[in-house]
């Protein structure tokens, strides 16, 4: 959640494309804890009882959000627009 946290200051600050790559960050971060985490101690992150399929949308969301960040031009925050 911190490293959420930290991605939604920054787009607050007006660095909405490090502020979503952070965010897709925490989810491959999400996505490696869940794969490693046994269930018991997964805590939230265990989502569905398939450990398989949390981990494969918790990574398919992250490299999504920082594929969009990574290729969007210009757009409504954008400090050179």
């Amino acid at each position: 959640m911190l490293v959420v946290v930290i991605g939604l200051v920054r787009i607050s600050m007006y660095h909405w494309r490090e502020g979503t790559t952070e965010i897709g960050l925490a989810l491959l971060l999400a996505a490696f804890l869940r794969a490693v985490l046994p269930d018991g101690k997964a805590g939230l992150l265990a989502v569905r009882k398939k450990r398989k399929m949390d981990v494969l949308l918790y990574s398919a969301f992250g490299l999504l959000m920082i594929f969009i960040s990574l290729s969007i031009i210009g757009g409504p925050l954008s400090s050179t627009g």
